[in-house]
């Protein structure tokens, strides 16, 4: 990276002993399983036993864990989910029949159950504006809703209120006021309600009424009541108690004191970016290891259940699981009865289409309804079910290790999902990549894992060493830490799949943000760990976005946004254009792939697209007018300084390819170019003790970190003095979790503190940088797959979570990488 640096992290290695890979004990969120948007499965607290395990969104997808050693049970993974009944069914369960009025204010009383409602309308719930889900089209303004049901007997357990409300809400039960709410939630969920609001249901007939407001945005309305059912008793089983965990790159390993044995549990999903068909299988391991602690021999059987709640958006939604064989492999598979294949798009959603699988070798199967799987276990009922039809059932594993001693005894099994069609493309549905032989089945891929499964473990760990050794070499064991905790993340917020054009595309969802598909923003800050390890998949974030272009779908003179809303890829859907910002990122890229391949073919397959886009950066890039940039939460921004480095970076780059095709003029012209506006930057941004954050307020500052590049690709267009009055002039900024993003506010964005280091040649400043960054990974009390945008104050999640973005922690090793690529 810097030559002192070398030496300092050179003498410091000398000082440690030598490890395979990071020795990573703490993360906001703990990867489990981790392929693709809709197979992530994540631990949220630090005992693996501690919490249900989630979706990287935060829903529960059960892993459940129990090992039996002698006669003693202990649960080890996971906790029993919550079990709910309704009692009045919201949509989730099918549409019901309500009366509504829409922006007509009804007569006084109308939340009475006694109220004449005879003159409104009669209709079906939900209510809300995707037409394609609701019973009533409703998009803005005021709907009243009352819905009348009888019920025989009161709940015993405690009622709860299940709503979706989207904005602000009322709901009256009997006519009392149950609960008022401003705002609006993203799905239906269930809320607690007081004593005195439970008391208001009645024996016989009830009338629910809800009054919502729509005053901005979406629209929507659905709303049942629901029982919280109480977990059966089972004092037989205890909590293993959990020694360790490690976090490397492709695997999560966990440590258990099980009674007279230990127990470790790995999880590994082979994500090697060099091996394509190994990235896109959608496969991953659990291996179970168990030992005497003691130095007696104990008998040991372990359960694994697997919820099916893998393959639903909802619970209340019906799934159908079999158990078979099938070449010598015990198969669970499971998925939802009605299969609505690419029927969905947004962010906070989950996969209803395709079938989970789990396979073992010599194991026993069985499937039944959630937490019955352990008193089955336990109790050894011969349970039997090999189908069935439900809502959360469990899908279960029992592996029998026998008399075990000091030595260890492993078993491993494999957790896949196959999502049938996994994309729609201009109109067209792609399979997933591992499917384009045409002969390759489920089945046969799980075969094929654990046939493969030492050589695959091999790999992971080659993987796991490379990845934390390239990053310690470069910034030390806190930057390292950080590179390995972004490796799954990344690359499990994609999906792989072929163009019918034949191109490889490897498109991003924009996880809790908007949900868009293959977002160019999104590749831009990605874009450091793709580079180091495989180009191509950087070329499989953008060759979608060339395609829209060049095929005349999109004709502006600037890159599109996206390609859509995950997994619908059928242009973009995004409200607002982002002209300088997605120029800038798509000419910078390709330039950082013919650097990296040290060759210009991409460039000259896109050439005459770069040039378009490049001559609209130099007649509106050096002082954008009002107009998003990538951090667009933060709202429109004119006269942006940081965003003008970007225009000026792009046009250095685009010069720089022009020179490896042989175009010497074009070469030329735009070098000098780029020049001129970078000196002319320098003035317009220059504050006195730093350079402002737009170039008509002096008193602003911001992070310039798109002046990266300049560095990366040693195009030499800012002096040095830039970087250096910069960087001091940060480190006056620092908070106790990062360096804020700007002078607007406190909160920041940790890819850009890891691009922001880069920016120095001095180790002190690079690690007073990067540090706050650990601390928050390590200390930050939202448990969440890391988010990118926290707060600088206290660590804790602004918004953003679980997305690719994170690659970008990488930055500085591919600066070093790069800086010993002759030019």
């Amino acid at each position: 990276m810097f030559n002192k640096f070398r030496i300092v992290v050179a003498a410091a290695l000398l000082q440690l002993p030598v490890v395979a890979g990071a020795q990573i004990k703490k993360a906001p969120s703990y990867p489990l399983i981790t392929h693709t948007p809709y197979f992530s499965i994540w631990s949220n607290t630090d005992q693996l036993n501690g919490s249900v395990t989630t979706h990287w969104t935060g829903k529960s997808q059960s892993l459940l864990g129990v090992v039996k050693v002698d006669d003693a049970a202990y649960r080890f993974m996971g906790e029993a989910q919550k079990r709910y009944r309704s009692v009045l069914a919201a949509a989730d369960e099918g549409s019901y029949t309500c009366r509504y009025l829409i922006n007509q204010q009804p007569a006084a009383g109308w939340q009475q159950p006694n109220f004449d409602d005879a003159q409104w309308k009669t209709g079906n719930g939900p209510f809300g504006d995707d037409r394609d889900k609701v019973g009533v089209s409703w998009t803005k303004g005021d709907v009243w809703m009352r819905r009348k049901f009888t019920i025989n007997e009161l709940p015993k357990g405690e009622l709860l209120l299940n709503l979706f409300h989207d904005d602000d809400v009322e709901v009256y039960l009997n006519g009392k006021l149950i609960k008022q709410i401003k705002g609006w939630t993203g799905e239906l969920k269930y809320m607690k309600l007081t004593p005195e609001a439970q008391s208001a249901l009645v024996k016989g007939e009830n009338v629910i009424a809800v009054h919502c407001n729509n005053s901005v945005g979406g629209s929507w309305l659905d709303v049942g009541l629901g029982e919280e059912l109480p977990q059966p008793a089972n004092n037989a089983i205890k909590a293993a108690k959990q020694t360790n965990v490690v976090i490397t790159a492709t695997q999560t390993t966990y440590q258990f004191k099980c009674g007279p044995a230990n127990l470790k549990v790995t999880f590994t999903s082979p994500l090697l970016l060099n091996d394509l068909s190994l990235l896109a299988t959608p496969v991953s391991y659990i291996t179970y290891s168990v030992s005497s602690a003691d130095g007696k021999a104990h008998q040991v059987s372990l359960l694994q259940s697997v919820s099916t709640d893998l393959s639903v958006d909802q619970p209340a939604q019906q799934v159908e699981a079999k158990a078979y064989t099938n070449n010598g492999l015990n198969i669970l598979k499971a998925g939802t009865t009605a299969q609505p294949v690419l029927k969905k798009r947004g962010d906070d959603l989950r996969i209803d289409w395709g079938y989970v699988y789990v396979a073992a070798q010599n194991a026993q199967q069985y499937i039944n309804q959630g937490t019955d799987a352990i008193t089955s276990f336990i109790n050894r009922d011969n349970n039997s079910e090999k189908a069935a039809k439900g809502r959360s059932l469990s899908l279960n594993t029992i592996l029998h290790l026998g008399k075990v001693g000091a030595g260890p005894v492993s078993k491993s099994i494999a957790l896949g999902y196959d999502e049938v069609d996994a994309i729609q493309y201009f109109g067209t549905d792609l399979k997933p990549w591992w499917r384009n032989d045409a002969k390759a089945t489920m089945e046969g891929e799980l075969s094929k894992a654990l046939k493969n499964y030492a050589a695959v473990i091999a790999k992971c760990k080659a993987t796991d060493a490379r990845i934390y050794q390239d990053a310690l070499k470069v910034g030390g064991d806190k930057y390292a830490q950080l590179c390995v905790l972004a490796y799954r993340q990344a690359i499990a917020a994609h999906q792989l799949v072929k163009s019918p054009q034949g191109d490889l595309l490897f498109l991003s969802k924009e996880n809790f943000s908007n949900g868009s598909i293959n977002t160019v923003d999104i590749t831009y800050p990605s874009a450091p760990m793709f580079l180091l390890y495989n180009p191509d998949l950087l070329k499989g974030m953008m060759n979608g976005i060339f395609y829209y272009s060049e095929s005349g779908k999109w004709t502006k003179p600037f890159p599109a946004h996206d390609l859509g809303t995950y997994p619908l890829a059928n242009g973009q859907t995004y409200g607002e254009d982002m002209p300088v910002e997605e120029n800038g990122n798509m000419i910078i890229l390709t330039a950082a792939i013919t650097r990296v391949e040290n060759r210009p073919d991409y460039a000259r397959k896109h050439w005459k697209t770069l040039s378009t886009w490049v001559n609209y950066l130099a007649e509106a890039g050096l002082d954008p007018g009002s107009q998003l940039c990538t951090d667009d939460f933060a709202g429109h921004l004119a006269h942006n300084a940081n965003l003008s480095v970007k225009a000026i970076v792009a046009i250095g780059a685009y010069a720089q390819m022009a020179d490896m095709l042989g175009d010497k003029a074009a070469s030329k012209k735009y070098s000098n170019m780029a020049a001129q506006m970078a000196k002319k930057w320098e003035t317009m941004a220059n504050a006195g003790d730093h350079y402002a954050l737009v170039f008509d307020n002096k008193n602003t500052w911001s992070q310039k970190y798109n002046m990266v590049w300049d560095k990366v690709l040693q195009l030499h267009l800012f002096p040095q003095k830039i970087y250096d009055t910069e960087i001091k002039y940060y480190l006056t900024k620092q908070q106790k979790y990062g360096l804020p993003l700007d002078s607007r506010k406190t909160y920041t964005k940790s890819d850009w503190i890891l691009w922001t280091s880069a920016l120095t040649e001095d180790p002190k400043a690079f690690h007073s940088l990067v540090d706050p960054i650990y601390r928050f990974a390590t200390e930050t009390t939202t448990r969440v797959p890391l988010n990118d945008w926290h707060e600088t104050l206290d660590g804790k999640k602004v918004g953003f979570q679980a997305r690719s973005v994170v690659a970008g922690y990488y930055m500085p090793t591919l600066k070093r990488k790069l800086a010993a690529v002759k030019k």
